[in-house]
């Protein structure tokens, strides 16, 4: 039987994505957690902003390396969370070819970004408690500025082939994308051509980067920890330790897009499909929610910009 030709074939223009295709019943219910995290997400991360802008005495280092966390906070959220809650009160599912694209490249740089600035963040803690006397002489403002290009132009990098490699695949006439956000492994697969490169490449470059990310924040706070437990000061092991240890447990979080990875790739037949989705809205709105305060809010210094921002207004 003769198979038709490329030419015969129309092409995709556009794709609609459809949430939760398992319980669309209860979509208008999510949007409400989901705005309020939003929100806060983005409230938080923005004063957190406007105060080490506009305060003096946070323009060190420190402060610039949480400055980074939350502009890459800022653009996931604004990539993602609109569009999804578009979709649950408007039922706008129709994302432009070029869009989609767009948003998957910006998701998978800026999450290993945000990945990467983590471990630039452990080290900086590491070198604060580990090497506090030549601190001020290796944390310095040219070390921010060089990790901050290593962070962005390592990731976005790495991060490119995904999309080209999604977008230079033949669509021949499935659009529907059974997710809320354009991932690759979900686009890729309405695809008539093989994607078994595309889904080894993001496979292999997620483990690498996230991977080797989390082994030296692990391996930094290990020693960390160690150095903790050998300060005799009353209260000061505490502290640190309290600070340090919800840092961690946030990373750790974050880390749960190895896990979405891990879900996709291997168990994607033995589990409900609306579980990953879920796992990756959440991904893109929680950490971002959580990163000002657990980082931000609870140091000293930027509660003090905060209270000198509001008195202020």
């Amino acid at each position: 039987m003769a198979t038709p030709s490329n030419s015969s074939i129309a092409p995709v223009s556009e794709f609609l994505l459809v949430c939760f295709p398992n319980y669309q019943s209860w979509q208008h219910w999510l949007s409400l957690p989901l705005s309020l995290l939003f929100l806060l997400a983005m409230g938080a991360n923005g004063t957190l902003l406007i105060t080490i802008w506009l305060e003096a005495s946070l323009h060190e280092p420190m402060y610039y390396l949480l400055s980074l966390l939350s502009l890459l906070d800022i653009v996931l959220c604004l990539t993602v969370i609109p569009k999804v809650l578009s979709i649950f009160w408007f039922d706008s599912r129709s994302i432009h070819f070029s869009a989609c694209f767009l948003q998957m490249f910006i998701m998978n740089s800026f999450l290993t970004m945000e990945s990467c600035t983590f471990m630039v963040m452990a080290y900086d803690r590491y070198v604060a408690i580990c090497r506090p006397l030549r601190y001020p002489s290796i944390i310095t403002n040219r070390f921010v500025a060089q990790a901050a290009v290593f962070v962005v132009a390592r990731n976005a990098i790495f991060s490119l082939p995904v999309p080209i490699l999604s977008a230079r695949l033949r669509y021949c006439d499935k659009n529907i994308i059974k997710n809320c956000i354009c991932t690759n492994l979900s686009v890729s697969k309405l695809s008539c051509d093989d994607i078994t490169f595309n889904r080894l490449y993001q496979f292999v470059a997620g483990w690498t980067l996230l991977g080797s990310d989390l082994i030296l924040i692990i391996l930094s706070y290990f020693f960390i920890l160690k150095a903790v437990l050998r300060v005799k000061a009353e209260g000061a092991a505490a502290k640190a330790l309290s600070t340090c240890g919800s840092h961690f447990i946030l990373i750790l979080f974050f880390s749960t897009v190895l896990l979405v990875l891990v879900i996709t790739n291997i168990a994607r037949k033995r589990i409900p499909p609306d579980v990953p989705i879920l796992l990756n809205i959440l991904h893109h709105l929680i950490p971002p929610a959580l990163n000002p305060i657990v980082y931000g809010v609870r140091t000293k210094e930027i509660k003090q910009g905060i209270k000198k921002l509001l008195r202020k207004l």
